[in-house]
């Protein structure tokens, strides 16, 4: 991608990544698939360990939600579970494109870090959780409550992801190819 992480359309570039929610009770780990175009967390999954089946079910959320059409470019760092033979074959089933960063490189996935920071400042940082079940419940409500549909992005216009999206698909059809053919 070298770090372009800009899609003129949805469905275009999605980023992904893992990260870790500490509980009394060990690690929740969190993966997401965020679209580049709205910043909406598109799928997800949560579980107590980083097997590949961690960033299947994520994908598979992604894909089950959006139905999007083949090409879609699928970003990821080089960590195992990315890497893996059976997220590779998930990736052709569903017609997405793999893309990964260089290794060890946090810029290289700038757009899926962001998310995570701001997870961190506005949920992690002010709550402690006894339970992973008490973690999942307000990562859920995170998500799915206010990040996608009220949570405000600079780079949006002062939209949240649930509302750029509305705005973008209530543009006349000839506003959406011209966008998505530019060129860069």
């Amino acid at each position: 991608m070298q770090r372009q992480f800009t899609a003129a359309a949805p469905d275009r570039l999605w980023v992904a990544d893992i990260t870790y929610v500490p509980t009394w009770a060990g690690f929740l780990y969190l993966a997401v698939v965020l679209d580049v175009h709205s910043r909406r967390i598109v799928g997800w999954a949560m579980a107590g360990h980083l097997r590949t089946e961690l960033v299947l079910e994520a994908v598979d959320m992604a894909v089950w939600r959006r139905r999007p059409r083949e090409g879609v470019i699928h970003h990821s760092d080089q960590g195992s579970q990315y890497t893996s033979l059976a997220f590779g074959r998930r990736l052709r089933e569903a017609g997405l494109l793999g893309s990964m960063g260089s290794r060890g490189d946090c810029f290289d996935n700038a757009t899926a870090e962001s998310f995570f920071a701001t997870l961190e400042c506005e949920l992690l940082a002010r709550h402690r959780f006894p339970t992973r079940s008490a973690a999942r419940l307000a990562v859920f409500d995170f998500i799915e409550g206010f990040y996608n549909t009220h949570r405000r992005h600079s780079a949006l216009g002062y939209l949240s992801p649930a509302a750029y999206e509305r705005r973008w698909s209530a543009q006349p059809v000839v506003t959406h190819v011209l966008l998505s053919t530019k060129p860069g």
